[in-house]
């Protein structure tokens, strides 16, 4: 993992790669004289840029604003984009991942000329999971001719989705292949941020790709889908315990290789408090006695205790140790974190028959006294949630839970990027199943999922007493609940299972104006202004909803094909 202080050298060292998307006829004046020529660029450089910003890229959504979308986190101030879909053009995002597609379409194109068959296949895997991605977030995309600047192609038109989903399953099956007898000796150890070189776990993850993809399309190509994951299943290669999983350290020398809310690049801490359990999986979490609860998330820091005998509705001040502190209606949360860990306890007291709520148009109770509290989905102002004695800018609810204070640190631990997982393989393997493939039990394959993901977050040894709580009785209900919980921070996946399944049953909370959870991300104006027939073309075959609202078929609300036709999610 050493590679990674050299990063950011490499990433200069081949801004040059930008010229991929550019006409040849560049004059002298604009040749980088200190650049890397991509005529003799080395595979094993061009690796880790790639893998590194892919994993970063992907982490993002999945612990950012996915996570607000199926409703594992919520922000509780500043909350428009996360939890109420509030969003605008990506056009950030969307040159993000084209960015990673130039650099690893130059890894691919030495690796063939130079006959590195490892890093060919490293070089597909990595194409298809950015196009699929790209597909999954926006549907029809620049695909068959992407990346062809240097050969004139300036405004490239977009394939749909469909076309980019095979494209990506006959990209993972050639990878698989090459894996398979792939000669590792050109590989240079240290510059694989994933796997360093094991080209078996590699062939694992692309087939673990190759089920996500055909579970992806099953509603659309049930035949494929069928085919595909049955020859995965027989051939026994696919990521099947959690010391395996497609995972990104971080190593936290910079803001650009830390976790997205290191404290020690948000001195205020804000963005990692403002972040809050979702309502929606904190209680369903609690409901089962799951042991992942207590390894993401916080007790609340100041509890609520129904107290009938007391005078007034609600106490006024803090209790420490069941002690009134007259004039402390709160502490900061570095004060409580030192005195909990001291050993003190907090609490304020209420009393249930004549309480009444300070601001019943924006928190209208009950008060919520479990030891672990969530935000409630797409509340108009969460920052007055469960009495919250410090609202607005000031926000620092000690009445709701907060993430795990290692989502405080900058590397190490449970801080990866996991771009795909034995838990998901399992799941899928799951559904398979239950829908008659061969691919397993399904009871079998939905038991193992939730053992890899326990073993995922260091609570294997409850295994027995959990699986036991949320035994299988047959349901994809069931299945899917399991996923959603184990996509934890890699809640991208969850999204898209939502969409094609309706499953879990989210309900949107009242603040967003779709009243819907949203199905894709807006086409950039950036793109509409300089490639327009093309993206228009694309938002025309897009399927306007009830809820699409003013940006008509580009918006967040339409379906992409994946969903027409489906009756999901609505």
């Amino acid at each position: 993992m050493k590679i990674f202080k050299y990063i950011p050298k490499i990433v200069f060292v081949l801004a040059v790669l930008v010229a991929s998307s550019c006409k040849e006829s560049l004059t002298e004046i604009n040749e980088n004289p200190n650049g890397v020529d991509p005529n003799t660029a080395n595979p094993n450089l061009l690796m880790p840029t790639v893998m590194s910003g892919v994993g970063m890229q992907y982490l993002k959504l999945g612990y950012g604003r996915i996570a607000g979308v199926v409703q594992h986190t919520q922000e509780d101030a500043w909350k428009d984009g996360f939890n109420d879909y509030n969003w605008t053009e990506e056009d950030d995002e969307w040159k993000a991942w084209y960015g990673f597609l130039r650099n690893n379409n130059l890894l691919y194109k030495r690796s063939v000329e130079m006959g590195f068959t490892f890093h060919q296949g490293v070089a597909l895997t990595m194409k298809a999971f950015i196009f699929g991605t790209i597909a999954d977030l926006w549907g029809d995309a620049p695909y068959t001719n992407a990346l062809k600047g240097d050969a004139g192609e300036m405004l490239p038109a977009f394939d749909s989705q469909e076309v980019i989903y095979k494209g990506i399953i006959e990209d993972l099956k050639q990878a698989s292949a090459l894996f398979a007898t792939a000669d590792v000796s050109t590989y240079a150890p240290g510059y694989d941020v994933y796997y360093n070189g094991d080209k078996l776990k590699w062939q694992k993850f692309t087939n673990s790709l190759l089920l996500r993809y055909y579970m992806r399309v099953s509603a659309k190509l049930p035949d494929v889908a069928k085919a595909g994951i049955e020859q995965i299943y027989s051939s026994g290669i696919y990521l099947k315990d959690a010391s395996d999983d497609a995972v990104m350290d971080y190593i936290g020398t910079a803001s650009g290789d830390s976790w997205p809310t290191a404290t020690a690049f948000d001195v205020s801490q804000s963005n990692w408090r403002r972040r809050r359990p979702a309502a929606t999986l904190l209680n369903t979490m609690v409901a089962s006695n799951d042991p992942r609860l207590k390894v993401w998330f916080q007790p609340v820091h100041v509890r609520w205790v129904s107290d009938p005998t007391l005078k007034t509705g609600v106490d006024e001040f803090i209790r420490k140790d069941g002690v009134i502190q007259t004039g402390v209606k709160s502490l900061t949360e570095q004060e409580l974190r030192a005195e909990i860990t001291a050993g003190h306890k907090f609490t304020r007291h209420f009393n249930p028959t004549t309480y009444k709520p300070a601001r019943p148009d924006l928190f209208n109770g009950p008060l919520n006294t479990g030891e672990y509290v969530g935000i409630p989905a797409g509340m108009i102002d969460p920052t007055y949630y469960n009495e919250n004695p410090t609202t607005g800018q000031q926000v620092q609810n000690q009445h709701a839970s907060q993430l795990s204070y290692a989502y405080q640190g900058s590397k190490g631990g449970l801080l990866k990027a996991r771009l795909a997982s034995a838990a998901e393989s399992a799941f899928i393997l799951a559904e398979a199943a239950q829908k008659g493939w061969a691919a397993g039990g399904a009871e079998a394959n939905y038991n193992n999922g939730i053992k890899q993901s326990l073993q995922t977050w260091g609570v294997a040894d409850q295994y027995d007493t959990y699986v036991k709580a949320v035994a299988y009785k047959g349901t994809l209900a069931q299945i899917m609940e399991q996923k959603w919980i184990a996509s934890w921070t890699a809640a991208t996946e969850a999204w898209f299972d939502y969409r094609r399944t309706a499953l879990p049953a989210l309900v949107p909370g009242v603040a967003p104006v779709s009243r819907a959870l949203p199905l894709r991300f807006i086409y950039s104006n950036n793109e509409l202004n300089n490639n327009g027939d093309n993206v228009r073309s694309a938002i025309e075959k897009l399927e306007e909803t009830n809820f699409s609202g003013p940006r008509k078929k580009n918006s967040q609300w339409s379906k992409p094909w994946l969903v027409q036709g489906t009756g999901k999610p609505w």
